[in-house]
């Protein structure tokens, strides 16, 4: 490859993004349901030809996927090679299974080689989460699956497309395995869209600056996010720093599952070693070790935000996996709640960070998705699925509040609008609003959590599924800060309000017409001594109604004054 100046550098990694950005903007306009569509659970990226590392992924993406597609894409180099193939042009691959492509089975693959005069340049790849693929849950989440066979359908690496001849066998086997098979043909039409525009874009990039060029601007971003990653880590401490948290339950039995890191930082290298973590459990809160691997990536990436993101960052750190733990479960365990332990082993990540360099690091969010779904049949018979996921309260930091009512810090998902999900599906929102209180205390407080009251209006009801955390352990502060309130989770009976056995989760809760359930998501954790908070800030929580003058007097020793 030849040398690239930096003005030349410089634009073609803006060009590469926005290509990346225009395949996400595409599926976004054109999937048919909420969570791609507005929530934008999904993404796009360039892959390397030989290694499938991530080249450029778009900014609008998902940031766990930046990682974790790197290995979706290397399933299919994989799979290529064992069979002896020779990729060709219009040739796509798809699949969905997370023990090969990490997260869960909600998230579909398609990768696709990226030619230029003939030779493999990169390859381009699409994630999106779709509604529902069948299982025992509807929507996929189900919180006592005890295999991946269980939670959805399940599909390896298959082509979907042999020189651009789709086989339509394969897509009626997957329209047949799912509850909603209009909402599914939809959203892989958006995702082959993204696609093509990817294709048509890198052709029009090679045609101005030629792949040489292009090759070696890759080549030149990924070596200097390596080398600005090198240079974050030797201006920190040399040391070793140590935390522990825990998950509520795997779904299947009560007992807390610890997440343990140890964070040790010589020169410019790191090691996040996460020995000490459970085993792997017989709920759904195992991830495999592709999806702990990117989780590593996110946590870095969150506290060093500059850093581009490619490959290049996570070279000179090493994540060590114990073989046998929840964090490196094989198939067919089953992952579909994979969500909560990546925020859970990004809560330790950033707490064993918080000891080395305290102004980089924020407070535990409040770590938990609250993936909630609600299904039932129309009076036609017709099925519906309503999923979705809730936010809550981000940590404080250094320099403000956290943000409150945020969406979870793995992803750049939006929480879907109350008007969306009242149009599409039989439901009401009676409550949609702050929760009062659950911010830490600290000299920078947690962001608030929220409450979200739901009620079904279909005449046959709904059962409700939802998967979530942070019931029985709450967000924990940094640097003296107080910790988020805790989840809870009610529904609505004959006989007034339940709460679910197993604290987070519930399963198969049948609720009657104009029955609801309610959602109190955590708050985030305070950042500092409580003792440290200005005054001014305490009396403008106070005047906003978001911390009560009891709970000041108790984390902040308010009295009021009177003139």
């Amino acid at each position: 490859m030849s040398e690239i100046d930096p003005i030349t550098l410089a634009v073609l990694a803006a060009r590469m993004e926005q290509i990346a950005d225009e395949m996400d903007a595409t599926l976004f306009r054109s999937a048919f349901n909420p969570i791609i569509a507005e929530a934008h659970d999904a993404s796009h990226g360039l892959y390397h030809a030989e290694t499938g590392d991530t080249l450029v992924q778009g900014k609008s993406g998902l940031p766990i996927f930046v990682g974790v597609m790197s290995f979706a894409v290397r399933a299919v180099i994989d799979k290529v090679r064992e069979r002896g193939e020779t990729p060709q042009s219009g040739d796509i691959w798809i699949f969905n299974d997370a023990h090969l492509g990490g997260t869960h089975l909600n998230d579909m693959r398609l990768v696709t080689p990226c030619f230029r005069d003939g030779a493999l340049f990169c390859w381009l790849a699409s994630v999106g989460h779709w509604h529902d693929l069948g299982g025992g849950a509807p929507g996929n989440y189900n919180p006592a699956a005890k295999d991946v066979f269980q939670e959805a359908f399940v599909l390896p690496p298959v082509k979907l497309a042999r020189a651009g001849e789709i086989d339509q066998g394969v897509i009626d086997i997957i329209l047949r395995n799912t509850r909603l098979p209009q909402s599914a043909e939809g959203d892989l039409n958006g995702q082959l869209g993204a696609l093509d525009l990817g294709q048509k874009r890198m052709a029009a990039l090679f045609d101005e600056y030629g792949a040489e060029t292009v090759g070696a601007a890759l080549d030149a971003l990924s070596g200097r996010a390596e080398t600005l990653m090198r240079a974050e880590l030797e201006a920190l401490p040399d040391g070793r720093w140590e935390a522990e948290d825990f998950l509520d339950n795997d779904g299947i039995t009560d007992v807390d599952l610890p997440i343990r890191v140890a964070l040790e930082i010589r020169g410019d290298t790191a090691v996040l070693d996460f020995e000490g973590t459970a085993p792997r459990c017989a709920g759904p809160v195992n991830i495999a070790l592709p999806t702990a691997v990117a989780t590593a990536y996110v946590a870095i990436k969150h506290i060093f935000p500059m850093l581009p993101a490619n490959a290049g960052v996570m070279r000179p750190i090493e994540v060590k996996i114990p073989e046998g733990s929840l964090l490196a479960a094989e198939f067919p365990a089953p992952v579909g709640g994979y969500t909560e332990t990546i925020l859970r082993m990004t809560d330790v990540i950033f707490a064993a960070a918080a000891q080395a360099a305290p102004g980089m690091v924020v407070a535990n969010a409040y770590g938990t998705i609250n993936a909630l779904s609600i299904a039932g049949r129309k009076s036609d018979g017709s099925p519906w699925v309503m999923f979705s996921f809730y936010g809550g309260g981000h940590g404080g930091s250094s320099t403000s509040d956290g943000l409150s009512h945020g969406s979870a810090p793995i992803s750049t998902a939006t929480i879907p609008p109350m008007e969306i999900l009242e149009a599409a599906y039989p439901v009401m929102f009676r409550s949609w609003a702050l929760r009062p209180g659950s911010g830490g205390a600290g000299a920078h407080r947690g962001g608030m959590g929220a409450i979200y009251e739901i009620e079904v209006l279909e005449e046959n009801g709904a059962e409700v599924f939802l998967f979530g955390e942070r019931g029985k352990h709450a967000p924990k502060g940094v640097n003296g800060g107080g910790e988020g309130a805790r989840n809870v989770f009610t529904y609505e009976t004959g006989e007034g309000w339940a709460r679910p056995p197993m604290v987070s989760k519930m399963r198969g809760i049948t609720l009657a017409q104009g029955q609801a359930v309610r959602l109190e998501t955590p708050g985030g954790g305070g950042y500092g001594a409580p003792g440290d908070r200005a005054r001014e800030a305490i009396a403008r929580d106070i005047s906003r109604g978001l911390v009560s003058q009891n709970d000041a007097a108790r984390d902040y020793g308010w009295q009021e004054t009177r003139s």
